[in-house]
């Protein structure tokens, strides 16, 4: 069992060494100063670059992270998997924490499985399990906005009850070796903006590096994350903090390191369609070489090998189903004629998707005043993003 650190006023604790690059003030706009920063140092492990995948439910699945992780990330994040139904192994639950460890880059870029729940043993259960299987890391989620989660006293509604939450955390980094972190909102609403707190305790619990998506529960995705609200958080411990929430390029991560003075950033919706915005993003911010981005023909490849590790990792009827928004996303980006995109988005045969491939996507080029590529379409945002 570990000892735990005593709770402080100080703001500090935790374990480990404190990150690179943390000893100037959070809030300060120095965005250079803040650029500079080669890493995310966790206790046994170096996270670089600071530009994280964020985990996405029905997304961010092993074919996404490797695939993500092949371009460069300095950390990949699971989907969200409930602690309970993992340990008792329901059927897709384990498949949602698979690490790919044997394969390709998933071996050299360090994964976190993110975990859910509401009880002690089931968190420390299933954090022990992630630990076996290679996790890097072991994630708690206190963001969910999602009301099957949150209902059920899980996710952000841990955030209400901040007692509670400290003990699930505990349980979990006594269980486990790896560092222990945690992806939480900047409270339950505007009335309870309480993330300092709880990261303070957090720490001083063990937590080694936490992540905040600058919005309440009760916002869900709407309006704009408050990135200057991090800071606060950022403030109050000495452990490295990761600024979350509409960060898609290279523009909006400086801005939000900037206001919030965190130590990286933690990116979604922005590698929709995009795997390589992660490493084009770290590019950007460390004045360092931009990965190779596929055009064209090389587009479409990339995003047929995509489509058939779906198939193959999930099986051909799920498979078909978790294909068919990253192909939406890709033909987003690609500017797909509409009428062939309804084709491919429609199709039964993989045979004839891949065959169409090609011509759907082979159009796409970067736009050559940024290097970069315009997010795709949104749907209404998903309230199982964790």
């Amino acid at each position: 069992m570990r000892a735990h650190p005593p709770e402080t006023d100080s703001g500090t604790g935790g374990r480990g060494a404190a990150p690179v690059g943390c000893a100037a003030g959070p809030g300060r706009s120095d965005v250079a100063a803040a650029e500079q920063r080669p890493a995310v140092r966790l206790p046994g492990l170096a996270l670089s670059p600071p530009v994280f995948l964020a985990p996405m439910a029905g997304i961010t699945d092993l074919p996404f992270r490797r695939l993500v992780a092949s371009f460069g990330a300095g950390l990949v994040v699971s989907e969200m998997v409930a602690s309970q139904e993992m340990v008792q192994a329901r059927p897709g639950v384990r498949a949602r924490a698979a690490l790919g460890l044997e394969e390709g880059a998933a071996a050299h870029c360090p994964t976190a499985v993110q975990l859910a729940g509401r009880e002690a043993r089931w968190m420390a259960e299933a954090a022990r399990m992630a630990e076996g299987s290679g996790a890097r890391l072991i994630d708690i989620n206190m963001g969910c906005p999602a009301r099957k989660v949150a209902g059920g006293g899980s996710g952000s509604a841990l955030m209400r009850d901040p007692d509670h939450a400290l003990s699930l955390i505990r349980a979990v980094v006594d269980a486990v070796s790896v560092p222990v972190t945690l992806k939480m909102r900047l409270g339950w609403d505007e009335t309870q903006l309480n993330a300092p707190e709880i990261a303070r305790r957090a720490a001083a619990a063990g937590v080694a590096m936490i992540t905040v998506h600058g919005r309440t529960r009760c916002q869900f995705y709407r309006g704009r994350a408050d990135w200057a609200a991090i800071a606060r958080v950022k403030a109050a411990v000495n452990v490295p903090v990761i600024a979350n929430g509409d960060i898609t390029d290279p523009e909006t991560a400086r801005r939000a390191r900037s206001l919030s003075g965190a130590d990286g950033v933690m990116m979604g919706r922005g590698a929709q369609g995009a795997p390589w915005q992660p490493a084009l993003v770290a590019a950007a911010l460390r004045n360092g070489a931009m990965p190779e981005i596929p055009e064209g023909r090389a587009f479409a490849a990339m995003a047929g090998r995509h489509y058939e590790e779906m198939l193959s990792f999930h099986g051909r009827s799920l498979g078909l189903r978790v294909a068919r928004k990253h192909l939406a996303w890709y033909m987003d980006r690609a500017a797909t004629d509409p009428a062939l995109r309804r084709e491919i988005l429609t199709a039964r045969q993989p045979a004839a998707v891949l065959a169409r491939l090609p011509e759907a996507l082979g159009g796409f080029r970067l736009r050559p005043e940024t290097s970069s590529t315009a997010p795709p379409r949104q749907p209404p945002q998903r309230e199982a993003a964790a």
